[in-house]
């Protein structure tokens, strides 16, 4: 074995697939927002709920298609599938768009294609990047940088998002984000149709086999899938307990007078039901050992702070699209740049930083300095604070309708983005790190869910953002301007940094087990 030879051609074929997907996902996030409520005349606080249950549900669907893809389907077939299932739901947006003045047509066209999105996700996400480590040895240590070639595929298609879709979509009149919306259709074929055309040719393992067949299920597997009433009553109190939850987190107690189920949010409901049941499912099963629930436990304790900071940090596809459309002085010289460029700024950043924060870390490891990985957690979720403190800071007692410096929301941005550098590498290593093996896809989509629940949680928050004439209250938190809206967050992130810096402590000795 040669480790200092050049990566497989198929790493670059599954580098330029994800690129397109993201270019398609984070192309049509960028205009979503602003489209329904400038084209379809959402108001704010409804067009919040809807890319809060959309987002969520993007988050949740991977734990289904996950399932089919390891027992039937296999990576390739799922991956293709999803790709052009994907893009069907982008079209359906676009002819959306197309007819936006025909309201109920509009939006009939738009949850159909929301739905399709949200079921090709969950068949492409959880596959592609499972491939990448298939294409080498066990002991090839050139895995590490394939993982960061493959992220910056992420980072590519997240920067050119925004740019392409939001000239063609974010014009500032509503009949052109039927373009935009296009573009992030024809994104996605390209992937779906690069990937076909040269799966059988690139994507195999060192020894030549094709990776990510269907699987081949022998008939004593199948009899041992029959023969096991304790794993399948336990799938039955996970759907039952599931719908249960469901139905009481549905429940509207301040209007049993309207019945019980007044105004019911179904789909954040099923979000959080899932986010609790599968979690609890996993932590009870009877072949762990105590040392393995402790290790469980940490995973579980991290993706709950994890949750605040998402739910944080998505903002910037909901309400921070309405400050930088609103309320932020775009132009630069005699151009006004569009309010859907403002979400190539956190990728380009990603790229910028990753390096710097690398070698902070280790100048600060090889002198006994460097954090634990709880503490950078919490390091990031103080960070994340400090970007809305800081932006709280640049509306304060400024007039609805006035516009403010691009400096504000770009300083945010680049503040977040270096939260986000201490958290999110962290935990996914730690969840590889601290997951039994049996247990590892689980526990990975249990990470998922908590992602799925804080942009259902996103959503929920981004509806307080501040309308004319509209009160609104979180808990008793009057949100009546910018600068209380954003110092919501600054309390909320701020509380949950000062919690898992006290616990941090704890949680290492536990990982250290």
């Amino acid at each position: 074995m040669n480790n200092t030879k050049r990566h497989p051609k198929g790493l670059y074929l599954l580098f330029v697939t994800e690129m397109w997907e993201r270019f398609s996902y984070y192309g049509m996030r960028a205009l979503f927002m602003l489209y329904m409520v400038q084209a379809l005349l959402f108001d704010k606080e409804t067009a919040s709920q809807v890319y809060g249950s959309y987002t969520g549900l993007v988050y949740l669907t991977p734990l289904i298609g996950g399932y089919i893809a390891d027992r039937y389907w296999g990576n390739r077939r799922s991956i293709v599938t999803g790709a052009l299932t994907m893009a069907l739901g982008q079209f359906l947006l676009f002819l959306s768009a197309c007819y936006y003045q025909q309201a109920e047509l509009a939006k009939y066209l738009m949850f159909c294609g929301l739905g399709l999105l949200i079921l090709g996700n969950g068949f492409f996400k959880p596959n592609i990047s499972t491939m990448v480590g298939r294409l080498y040895r066990e002991d090839d240590n050139r895995k590490d940088s394939a993982f960061t070639i493959f992220y910056m595929g992420v980072n590519v298609g997240s920067t050119l998002a925004p740019l392409v879709c939001g000239l063609l979509g974010n014009t500032g009149h509503p009949e052109d984000f039927k373009w935009g919306f296009l573009a992030a259709c024809i994104g996605m074929l390209l992937g779906a149709t690069v990937f076909q055309l040269f799966k059988n040719k690139y994507i195999c393992d060192p020894d030549g086999n094709p990776v990510g067949m269907a699987p081949a299920v022998s008939h004593e597997k199948k009899q041992q899938a029959q023969q096991s009433p304790a794993s399948n009553s336990r799938t039955w109190l996970m759907v039952a307990g599931t719908v249960a939850l469901t139905l009481l987190f549905s429940v509207n107690w301040n209007a049993m007078d309207k019945g019980i189920f007044a105004d019911a949010d179904w789909i954040g409901s099923l979000i959080y039901a899932t986010a609790i049941i599968m979690p609890l499912l996993i932590i009870t099963d009877r072949s762990l050992t105590r040392l393995e629930q402790v290790r469980i436990g940490v995973v579980y304790i991290i993706a709950f702070f994890v949750i605040f900071f998402w739910a944080a940090y998505e903002q910037a596809g909901a309400s921070l699209t309405f400050f930088a459309d609103e309320q932020t002085d775009r132009h630069i010289g005699s151009w006004e740049m569009p309010a859907a460029y403002f979400q190539s700024f956190n990728p380009i950043m990603i790229v910028t930083l990753a390096p710097v924060l690398a070698a902070v870390w280790s100048f600060l490891g090889k002198r006994g300095l460097e954090p634990s990985s709880p503490r950078k957690q919490a390091i990031g979720l103080f960070l994340l604070s400090m970007g809305y403190l800081f932006i709280a800071f640049g509306v304060k007692h400024v007039e609805p309708g006035v516009k403010v410096s691009m400096i504000w929301l770009t300083g945010l941005y680049l503040i977040h983005t270096m939260g986000e550098l201490c958290l999110a590498p962290i935990g996914l290593s730690l969840v590889y790190k601290l997951s039994p093996a049996r247990f590892s896809s689980l526990l990975m989509g249990v990470w998922y869910l908590s992602t799925s629940a804080a942009n259902k949680f996103a959503g929920m928050l981004s509806g307080y953002y501040p309308e004319a004439g509209v009160a609104k209250s979180f808990l008793g938190y009057q949100v009546e301007n910018l600068f209380d809206f954003f110092m919501l967050f600054v309390f909320m992130s701020g509380a949950a940094a000062v919690i898992l810096f006290l616990l941090a402590g704890k949680l290492q000795k536990m990982i250290q087990e």
